[in-house]
């Protein structure tokens, strides 16, 4: 019974809360770094399921944001660009660009994480040389 009032009331007093603020909180983006491993593991089934290569990620250099785009009135979609320098398994490095969108994962819940390696997008996916995620 404790349990119930105990509900009702959070779900009461949530009911004042403006919905800006409690969207707002959910919505951070996570870092650059907080998603390598998002990225790396992706990075390996996608080659392994599309480009029928057995590549994946050994190693991360200096990760760093190149952009970030806050969300505002018009934009409701905050924006994270990040980029740094793998080395795959195969041994090169090759550069990889990824970006983290607020809001945008599986049915509107979560980050939603785009990334691209130079010389492993055959279709343009990204555009030329990834440029979209730049």
């Amino acid at each position: 019974m404790t349990k119930r009032l105990l509900i009702r009331a959070a779900l009461s007093l949530a009911s004042f809360m403006p919905l800006g603020v409690a969207t707002e909180s959910l919505a951070a983006t996570p870092s650059c770094e907080q998603v390598a491993g998002h990225v790396s593991s992706r990075f390996t089934r996608n080659n392994r399921d599309f480009l029928k290569i057995n590549l994946a990620v050994q190693d991360f250099g200096s990760i760093r944001e190149g952009r970030f785009e806050p969300a505002d009135d018009t934009h409701r979609v905050e924006r994270r660009y990040c980029q740094t320098t793998i080395t795959g398994t195969d041994g090169q490095r090759r550069k990889l660009w990824y970006l983290i969108e607020s809001t945008w994962g599986f049915a509107g819940v979560g980050p939603s994480v785009e990334f691209c390696a130079s010389g492993l997008d055959p279709w343009h996916v990204y555009g030329a040389h990834c440029a979209s995620l730049r």
